[in-house]
This record gives structure tokens, sequence and C-alpha cells, in this order.
């Protein structure tokens, strides 16, 4: 049966594409058929044809699967991806998302979902990204932006995974600010307090070790 995981973050920019990228590599290399999915990107990169994250995700697995299967919801403007969606006149819809998702599983041993942004942005009215998540009945795995006021931010985002019913897999301690006092305190916090492992610890610039991310997510 295909797995799949669903890739979040504290925040924007904190390295979810990063962490993905990271288990997508990993899996390939421990010989898995392994496909990336962004269900919905904004901001294109001028010169660009796709969203860059898309582009990531598409070169670190090994499976071929088309593009409207592995970025369902694609727009141009680097806004929130239910403010672009209406100026686009279009709605996101979870069954489109969640059809592409079972495409690409039929494809596939594992695939890699990345959200956008954390995990309560909206994705229009009623709907946000960790619903995205419960429609697909994957686990989660949080990448944590190791920088001032991330203890909340990860705390808060646990809660709300935890309140939709969802399984946080893991998490990734991602230190995107390398002047960061106690950072290593930090860390050790959130140990503490999440009730789920820390797959990863990137160091400012590194990649990380995808076989220790896989024995830490039951991949062996």
């Amino acid at each position: 049966m295909t797995r799949g995981l669903f890739v979040t973050g504290t925040d924007t920019g904190v390295g979810k594409t990063v962490a993905a990228v990271a288990l997508l590599r990993a899996l390939v290399a421990s010989g898995r058929r392994a496909v990336g999915m962004k269900p919905v990107s904004a901001g294109v990169d001028d010169g660009a044809q796709v969203n860059a994250d898309v582009a990531a995700l598409h070169a670190a697995g090994n499976v071929d699967a088309p593009l409207a299967e592995r970025n369902p919801y694609a727009f141009s403007p680097p806004i929130a991806p239910h403010v672009a969606a209406a100026r686009a006149g279009v709605a996101i819809d979870l069954e489109r998302i969640a059809g592409a998702y079972a495409r690409l599983a039929a494809r596939a041993d594992v695939v890699v979902v990345e959200g956008a942004g954390g995990p309560l942005v909206p994705i229009g009215a009623r709907h946000d990204m960790l619903d995205i998540a419960r429609r697909l009945r994957v686990p989660v795995v949080l990448v944590v932006g190791v920088r001032l006021g991330c203890l909340n931010h990860a705390l808060a985002a646990e809660l709300a995974i935890r309140s939709r019913g969802l399984e946080l897999a893991g998490w990734v301690a991602n230190r995107i600010d390398p002047a960061m006092e106690a950072a290593g305190e930090t860390v050790a916090s959130l140990d503490a307090r999440l009730p789920a492992p820390r797959i990863a610890d990137l160091a400012w610039g590194a990649a990380s070790t995808g076989s220790m991310v896989l024995a830490r997510l039951g991949f062996g």
C-alpha cells in the first residue's frame, strides 16, 4: 500500500521544501518509488515555468507524473493561496486534490505532500492546509524554523494538528537563524514538549541525513 506524508511548517520560509526534498532523496536511495506533491502553490520566479518548490520536489523524486497531478493548483502571485485563488476566480477543491493524490499513489510507493505556509493557512472560506492532510488521511511532519518565537509557533501547530485528529509522525528542527541565542535549549524544550520524535536537526546551510529520517518515521 502506498504511504503518504504531509510536510507542514511553523511558518512560510522555514524549510518545508528542504525537508520534503531530503525525504524524497532518502526514499529514492532506499529503493522506493517516491514522488513529491504540492497541492497548492503560489509564486513563480521570473523566467520560470513552474513554482520553485514544485520543481525541487520533482527533481528529488523518481516517479514521472503529470504536472497537473503533482501541483493541481498553481497561482503566479506570491500571496496567500486563498487570496490568489479568489483573484483567479478559482475555488480550491479538496476532492480534486484527493483525486490527484490517488493517481500519484497508484504510481509510487510513497507520496510526500508539501503544504504551503503553515498548517492553518486558508485555502478557501472553510478549509485550510490541515484539511488537505485530513482528506488524504496521511500523517504530518512538522518543520520548525528555529528562531525566536518558534516555541509558541511549534506548540500551537502541534495543537492544531492534534485537534484535527491527525498523527504528528515527527518534527524537523531547521536552524534558520545562525545567530539565535539558546538555540540548543530551545530545541531541547521542543524535544520535551512535542509528542513525536525529532527526525532531523538541520544546521545552518546543512543537508539532512536521510537514512536517520526514514528510520525514525518507521520506513526502515
